[in-house]
């Protein structure tokens, strides 16, 4: 059900937060508690099996951890908005930076505990700016047509997952024909690529507040479930756990329910492909192998499933070589060590690539790679030659990124940036239709929360191109067929 837009409020009302109470209040409650046992629980065990070399860094690592978890939790207890880009932010932290410290002494050994500290203070006083400004914000819900009005009416809601198999034959035909011309995979895959974002959360909010029908159930899981194959098939995964990952937020944000089978088994499917994937890569990229064909899936995944489940170097487990792969730690302390010692500042160089991604290529046809401010930083700090970028892209995220440009200070803006503006989003959007263009962009700046690895231009430029997706086929459907 849509939420009821109230009376407007009067000009000195101020809202302290996204979506108070509500119909999942208790639910909010429950979780808010289980969330709290965890907590407690997961702590004292990184605390016993820390492997670091002094208890400076193991407090470190709990308070990062802590830290990143905080605002999920204050997100159930209150209620929470049903867009929880900012708690999604910042509960990644926790697999980028806090485990690192607290299990990964082998990807850390060549940095001195000094550089790990201060690697480790710059998260945290990003975690602290970014949560303090968060819970200062105040503001009231939006009132204009952005924020209120539906740009399709509500009777569409229902038909949304359907929308899955448009996305799923969309990424059938390009990942196994040839029909699509090379001038349009870049357009088509944004197209598609949005709608299947959108359909996927709406479908899956819906399922969290109980209104999905069991055929509606049954088209999203046999739609997903391809798509997640599908998308994997390249050996890159971040597509496909950033669709899992906004399903799940849609469950979660609808219902206040977790879903704990559900990501128990995405959990050990993704740990065991992501500790298979280096092998997968040498011999498919490295010996210029072809894609598998459909029929060849089978034997594709089990070669990558026996890859992943086989004895790694170091008698590292999977879920070991899975945290080296999301790691940041590693990069961020890289920057801190040589920044300003060996590298001087760059005093928001790599931002000034931010505007330039605003302008649709078609009006620039020659205008600066998504990943520009990647392969700069790349370039400046010695990790790659110009013509390496041309094959690989190395994560340094948003962070590390802030770091290289300002220092310290450059992370505690970065904190209160997104702790000011996602709040503000969050309350404007309190009272708006999940098909109004407000509700639309909610929806993809959720999505986007899970790309942590990404420069802020490379975070603005896919956002960028969604937005205009997402956000206009809507329009240009109510416009021709008055939906």
């Amino acid at each position: 059900m849509e939420f009821v837009s109230p009376e407007p409020l009067p000009d000195e009302t101020v809202m302290d937060y996204g979506l108070l109470g509500g119909a999942h209040a208790e639910r909010g409650r429950q979780l808010f508690m289980t969330g709290c046992w965890m907590l407690a629980a997961i702590l004292i065990y990184l605390a016993y099996t820390a492997n670091v070399d002094s208890a400076e860094q193991l407090v470190m690592g709990l308070v990062m951890f802590t830290l990143s978890v905080v605002p999920s939790l204050l997100w159930a207890r209150g209620g929470g908005s049903r867009f929880p880009v900012f708690e999604t932010i910042l509960v990644l932290c926790a697999n980028a930076y806090a485990l690192p410290v607290l299990n990964s002494r082998e990807q850390l050994a060549g940095y001195s505990p000094d550089v790990i500290t201060r690697a480790s203070l710059t998260v945290i006083l990003y975690q602290l700016s970014a949560i303090l400004v968060y819970t200062r914000t105040k503001g009231m819900p939006g009132r204009k047509s952005f924020w209120r009005d539906s740009i399709i009416t509500h009777g569409v809601e229902r038909f949304v997952v359907y929308g899955l198999i448009l996305s799923t034959t969309y990424i059938w035909v390009s990942t196994f024909t040839t029909l699509i011309p090379a001038d349009l995979e870049s357009v088509l895959r944004a197209v598609f690529y949005g709608i299947g974002i959108l359909c996927t959360f709406v479908s899956a909010q819906r399922w969290g507040r109980g209104e999905l029908a069991q055929s509606e159930k049954l088209v999203l899981i046999f739609t997903l479930v391809p798509q997640l194959i599908m998308m994997s098939v390249g050996l890159i995964l971040i597509g496909a756990i950033s669709l899992i990952g906004i399903g799940l937020l849609g469950y979660l944000s609808g219902g206040k329910r977790i879903p704990w089978l559900v990501i128990a088994v995405c959990f050990v499917l993704i740990a065991i492909l992501h500790t298979g994937k280096t092998q997968m890569r040498t011999k498919y990229w490295d010996g210029h192998l072809p894609q598998p064909t459909m029929s060849e899936l089978p034997a594709y995944f089990d070669e990558w499933i026996t890859f992943g489940l086989a004895p790694t170097s170091g008698g590292k487990t999977v879920s070991q070589k899975m945290l080296e792969r999301t790691s940041l730690m590693h990069i961020l302390c890289l920057i801190v060590q040589y920044t300003p010692s060996r590298q001087d500042y760059l005093y928001g160089r790599t931002y000034s690539y931010v505007p330039p991604q605003l302008v649709p290529r078609l009006f620039w046809p020659n205008k600066p790679r998504s990943h520009v401010a990647t392969y700069e930083l790349s370039i400046y700090y010695g990790l790659q030659q110009e013509e390496d970028t041309n094959a690989t892209t190395i994560a340094f995220g948003l962070l590390a990124e802030a770091y290289a440009n300002f220092g310290l200070p450059g992370a505690v803006l970065l904190g209160i940036f997104w702790g000011y503006w996602l709040k503000k989003l969050q309350i404007w959007s309190t009272f708006s239709p999940m098909f109004s263009l407000a509700g639309l962009l909610m929806i993809l700046l959720t999505a986007w929360s899970f790309n942590a690895e990404l420069t802020m231009a490379a975070w603005v430029s896919s956002l960028e191109q969604a937005v205009v997706v997402v956000l206009g086929l809507p329009m240009l459907a109510r416009s021709l067929f008055g939906l």
